[in-house]
Formats: C-alpha cells, structure tokens, sequence
C-alpha cells in the first residue's frame, strides 16, 4: 500500500522552505504563486527561457510531497492517442476471436455483450493524462507546450477546469485526490488564452547573483567560495552578451561540478576554454566567446568591486 501524502505547504515561508529541502531556492514571487496554485487547487503555468528551473519546481513538489510525478513530454504532432489513452486492439481483437470460437458471441444478447465488452477499462492503455487521474495522488507535469501543436490544447481544458477526462466508450474518468498539475512553456509560441486562465501564472526569469550563489550552495556542495562567487559573476555577465543560447542555471550547476572535478581554485582562461562545452551548447557561441572574450570576461569577474564614492 503506498504511503499518504505529505499535507500541502500552509503559507508561503514553508512552501520556500519544501523547495529549498528539494534544493530549489526560490524567490518570494514563485514560492507565492506555487503556494497559492497548491492552496486554490489550480493548475500552474510556468513560463520563461529555457533552463531557468520550470521542470525541476514539478520535480521537486513531487518528492517533497511524496507524490507520483506523471511527466507528459509535449512535441510536434502530440495526440490524445500519445497523451491521454489508447484502446489495446490486439487484445481487444484476441478477446473476440476467443469470444467467437467458445460461441459466446451468438445471437443479438452475445453480440451486444462483446461489444461493451470489449471496451472495458482493463483493454484501456493509460498515456500521462490519464495516469495522472488514476491511482495514487500525483504531480502532473505537462512539459513544454509550446512545443505541441495549437489543437492539441484543446484536449487539455476539461483536465485542466475538472480534472476528469471524458472516453466516449467507457464515460468521464475523475481523479479522487487531483492532481497538482504544473504546466511549462519555453514561450516559442504564444499558449492560447483558453490554456492561460485555467492557471496561475509565473515567468521564470534567470536568478540575480545572490539566488545563483544560493543555488551553487545547494546543488554543488564543497565549491569553493572564490570560485564559486567568479562562476556566477562570470555567468551572469555571459546573460548580458549576444548569444545563441544563453546558459541556464542547470548549465552554471554543470559548470561549477566541472571545473570542480578539476580541482580549480579558481577561473583561469585556459581552464574557461576547456571547459566551455559543460556552459555552452552550440559551436557557434563557444567560438565566439573561446580566447580574448573568455579571458576577457575572466579578468573583469576577477577586478574587486570599485569603492563606493562618497557624499
């Protein structure tokens, strides 16, 4: 029997404090919105630049709530088919041909009997969906969408307003306990508003460099502090160029782990360049910031702050 789950976060301070026991450092914003979303029972729609931490709140919320977490990964051409159900014909059909040879299936009362009979929950395939309104209280990831088609939003608004999905065959499915459900977009396409009131919103920037160290803190653990302060300083003044693809804070964890892994004290240009593929995903923009740039960029983050000018 699985365990009970854990009660939902009463104020905003231990919805911060559930995150952070997750390694997750919040600011007061999205611990507000994440608590309020848990205490109204409303879906929570992230939104922001990839790698800025949408998924891992999901994550997080799931094992510190000790529920299961059902991730539905949306991509170009999701159906309901691949999100939500799908009916096993291969033993729906065996069934008959079983039914057919034993003689069951004679006579009017035979044939209506197999036919609502082979549409019985036990030939239904759960897809995320509705494995999320099934079982055990769970957390209901819905990653990305924006990278589903536009039609397929359709499909999630009786989900999203009554926790239930309607399987014309068999009837409504409702959850027992619903689901958190936590929804994420990396904001390629515009979400349809429909989508949009549903939830609670919250754009999910990259963190200023207080809540960075925090995070280096916590999700890599013994870094020293020098290099840890040069990593972050060296990070958020990478934010400020033109790039590509800027890196996220996933990307800065790897980073730090990296060079520590090396035993580096601290950041080197020589130690920047070998290591850029940990910070950088794309051979264009580890071309352009390889050599003068890194070294540039090394020594600015290494200059002690200008005294302050007085009155």
């Amino acid at each position: 029997m699985a365990p009970a789950p854990a009660p939902l976060p009463s104020s905003v301070s231990e919805t911060e404090r559930l995150l952070a026991l997750g390694g997750y450092v919040a600011d007061r914003a999205l611990a507000t919105t994440v608590f309020l979303a848990l205490a109204m029972g409303r879906p929570l729609f992230l939104e922001g630049e990839p790698g800025t931490g949408k998924t891992e709140i999901a994550k997080v919320l799931a094992a510190g709530l000790g529920r299961r977490l059902v991730r539905l990964q949306c991509y170009d051409g999701l159906d309901l088919q691949a999100a939500a159900y799908e009916w096993n014909h291969a033993r729906q059909l065996m069934a008959i041909r079983l039914a057919e040879a034993s003689g069951e299936s004679q006579g009017e009362a035979g044939r209506a009997a197999l036919e609502a009979g082979i549409y019985d929950r036990r030939f239904l395939q759960e897809r995320p969906l509705l494995a999320a309104l099934s079982g055990p209280p769970a957390v209901l990831l819905i990653d990305e969408l924006d990278r589903a088609d536009e039609p397929f939003e359709a499909f999630l608004l009786e989900i999203l307003a009554d926790f239930q999905l309607t399987i014309p065959e068999l009837g409504t499915v409702r959850a027992e306990t619903p689901p958190i459900v936590v929804l994420t977009s990396n904001r390629t396409r515009e979400v349809h508003d429909a989508i949009r009131r549903r939830c609670l919103y919250q754009w999910v920037d990259y963190p200023d460099a207080v809540r960075e160290r925090a995070i280096l803190a916590s999700r890599a653990p013994g870094l020293p502090e020098t290099l840890s302060a040069q990593v972050v300083a060296f990070v958020q003044k990478l934010r400020g160029g033109d790039f590509f693809k800027l890196p996220g804070v996933a990307e800065t964890i790897d980073w730090a782990n990296a060079l520590r892994a090396l035993d580096a004290a601290e950041l080197e240009p020589v130690l920047v360049d070998e290591t850029l593929g940990a910070l950088l995903k794309y051979q264009d923009d580890i071309a352009k910031l390889r050599g003068a740039e890194a070294a540039r960029l090394v020594e600015a983050v290494k200059q002690p702050p200008a005294p302050a000018m007085p009155f």
